[in-house]
């Protein structure tokens, strides 16, 4: 679905209403509370249960719940985030729909974030078959005496990925050989075909049973003559982060870090989807809500 499709099938809150209750509730609406269908509309946004004195909307107890903006400035950020394959800043949305409007930067990042809530996998499959695991490191050099002698300033993020299926993404503590056993048994099925990594010497010890290869970047080695072991596809999903960071969103903290993951691997996974706007809409109504305190605490 594209920007102007946005724009002329949702330009009144009714109809972005009607859109979230079929994808909240697709069996008719029911209460939140006691989950029960005999409701009564009120007006085209309020819903009223009978049985447990309920009066609610379809935004209640979800990402957009507690929000004054429209729903259609919802619906074209979800869509802009959805479709920039590198991501979109907070400043560069404030500026797409607020234009030079210089209190509604904080409005913009707030509204990122929660659609990078909604984003997040509660539940994903082990993966299987082909598994590529590979450890990159993003963020610039941290300035004060609490950081000097320090080797690495930077931040760890773990990828694995399924060759033709899934990516992971996760920011780790550091890429010992105990933290790559975590991931690796929370992510990766017992059954899996073979398990493909570089050289870095905690993954012997991590791997445990899997089959296991690797290929030799140091002696540049990219993918062994004549098979199919390489690490290509999770280097290239790190590329792909590594552009967002530094060509979109220029400045990650540590502390948000797994947020713009859980977006990048979302986005990810779904590229070749056509309802990826639709999708994303779905997971906005059923998640839980994040406030402002929450966020920044």
């Amino acid at each position: 679905m594209t920007l102007l499709d946005i724009v002329a099938n949702f330009d009144s809150d009714d109809r972005c209403r009607e859109l979230l209750e079929r994808l909240r509730w697709p069996l008719g609406p029911e209460c939140p509370r006691c989950q029960t269908r005999e409701l009564a509309r009120l007006t085209a946004k309020l819903l009223y249960c009978r049985e447990c004195d309920y009066q609610f909307s379809v935004t209640a107890g979800t990402i957009f719940h507690d929000s004054h903006l429209p729903l259609l400035k919802w619906f074209v950020a979800t869509v802009l985030i959805c479709e920039a394959k590198k991501g979109m800043s907070a400043m560069q949305l404030k500026r797409t729909l607020w234009g030079n409007d210089k209190g509604s930067y904080q409005t913009a990042w707030y509204l990122c974030h929660r659609i990078r809530r909604a984003m997040k996998q509660v539940e994903q499959p082990l993966l299987d078959g082909t598994v590529e695991m590979d450890e990159t490191y993003v963020g610039g050099k941290k300035k004060g005496r609490h950081w000097q002698g320090r080797k690495c300033h930077k931040e760890v993020v773990i990828g694995i990925r399924q060759r033709g299926g899934d990516l992971r993404f996760f920011h780790a503590a550091d890429a010992k050989s105990g933290t790559l056993a975590r991931y690796i048994q929370e992510n990766i099925s017992t059954d899996v075909d073979v398990l493909v990594t570089d050289e870095w010497s905690a993954y012997p010890k991590a791997v445990g049973g899997l089959k296991h290869e690797t290929v030799n970047h140091s002696a540049k080695e990219y993918v062994r003559f004549g098979t199919d072991i390489h690490s290509n596809s999770i280097e290239s999903a790190f590329s792909l982060l590594k552009r967002g960071i530094v060509g979109s969103w220029h400045k990650v903290s540590a502390k948000h870090l797994q947020a713009y993951l859980d977006e990048m691997t979302f986005r990810f996974d779904r590229r070749k989807r056509s309802d990826l706007f639709i999708d994303t809409l779905r997971h906005m109504v059923t998640a839980d809500p994040l406030t402002f305190q929450e966020l920044v605490a």
